[in-house]
């Protein structure tokens, strides 16, 4: 609760009135003052009182690519018995506020208000809460609410379409891309067996010997699969323009075109970012909603200072080789680090990395790697459908 510059000035004009009134006798300075503080209790009491509104909202949609439109529609309804009078509200969007038309709204009525949320960078855009401001007559309290749960909008990256995929080292025998989902040529492990695995899969000797069904788990050598590794360290993305880091703008989108076109040909790919993973998305209700998806987890994507994200990085993929093609995507300021990618030949057969944002071109066969150099995430799809080699 807030009192306003008005209450203010009637509730010290009340208390000198009551001292002055009571210190010399005076019975009508102890009236006004007296007066004076019913007047600031009855405002208090007026803006204290809550109003029932429900709140609903829908985004249309609620993910979108950079640029795309998206709005939101927000409907407040009275539920209450009495008139709301004097209510003010406004609603949260992003970095700015919507006023939102509530005043003197009747019982059972609602309102409706829509807007266009601002998509014109990427990031996650919070709307809401609606904050409901209750004053009273006099203007002497002014008490502010907030009603609804805030609705994240995902601004995802831009995709450029790309018409080339790595195939990675391996490929099956003939000559395709093998989509088999559970893999059909190496064994693997076993696990326990699940309604729906195919009987020709148990492993019978094991069965017998634990005493339940066990089944066969193979994995297909001949799949290629994809890392793209996100270069979001501070140090590789220095210059700024109006405070953002075009160079690591350029990345996503270029890691989101990657993903987009490895999803699109079936392919699996993994998108890992050098440091400060995303916090797992939340719904309207406030909880967890499951792991981000690749495009949500882009949009959530901030700038770490952590100088050392891509040596702790390339040491986590040389033990775990998640893949056979990796893709390093990072800034004017990563160039330093390639020795360390390079040195992970090794393990992935296939190293490509793209250096966005920088002034010099990249020497030719930095560390024996792939190097594409673009200025923004358009040059890049254009630079990578014209590589050759992988």
């Amino acid at each position: 609760m807030g009192i306003t510059a008005r209450g203010v000035g009637l509730l010290v004009a009340a208390v000198v009135l009551l001292g002055v009134g009571f210190r010399f006798a005076y019975p009508e300075l102890t009236l006004l003052g007296a007066a004076a503080g019913a007047a600031v209790g009855y405002a208090a009491l007026v803006a204290a009182w809550r109003p029932r509104l429900t709140v609903t909202r829908r985004a249309d949609p609620d993910r979108v690519a950079r640029g795309e439109p998206a709005s939101m529609t927000l409907t407040v309804r009275n539920t209450g018995r009495l008139r709301s009078a004097n209510l003010l509200a406004e609603d949260r969007c992003g970095e700015r506020t919507v006023p939102v038309p509530v005043l003197r709204l009747r019982p059972g009525r609602d309102t409706e208000v829509r807007y266009d949320v601002p998509t014109d960078r990427r990031g996650v855009v919070p709307v809401g809460p609606l904050r409901v401001i209750r004053r009273d007559p006099l203007g002497l309290v002014a008490l502010a609410r907030p009603y609804g749960a805030a609705v994240p909008v995902w601004v995802h990256p831009r995709i450029h379409p790309l018409t080339a995929v790595p195939r990675g080292a391996g490929r099956s025998l003939d000559g395709r891309v093998d989509g088999v989902p559970h893999g059909s040529i190496t064994f693997d492990s076993l696990r326990e067996y699940v309604v729906g695995d195919e009987l020709r899969r148990v492993h019978w000797r094991t069965s017998a010997r634990v005493g339940e069904l066990m089944v066969r788990e193979n994995v297909d050598t001949s799949l290629p699969r994809l890392v793209v590794l996100l270069d979001n360290r501070a140090a590789a993305h220095p210059q700024r323009v109006g405070g953002v880091a075009e160079s690591f703008e350029s990345a996503c989108e270029a890691a989101a075109s990657i993903v987009t076109a490895a999803h699109r040909a079936d392919l699996p790919v993994l998108l890992l970012l050098a440091a400060a993973e995303p916090a797992e998305a939340t719904g309207p209700d406030g909880e967890a909603d499951g792991p981000l998806g690749p495009l949500d987890r882009l949009a959530a994507a901030d700038l770490s200072a952590d100088g050392d994200a891509v040596r702790a990085a390339t040491t986590r993929l040389r033990q775990g080789r998640l893949g056979d093609t990796l893709i390093f995507l990072t800034g004017p300021g990563g160039r330093d680090e390639l020795g360390h990618v390079g040195a992970l030949r090794g393990a992935y057969p296939s190293v490509v990395v793209g250096v966005f944002g920088a002034a010099e071109p990249t020497p030719p066969g930095a560390a024996g790697l792939v190097v594409v150099d673009a200025a923004d995430g358009a040059q890049f799809a254009a630079e990578w459908d014209g590589v050759r080699r992988w």
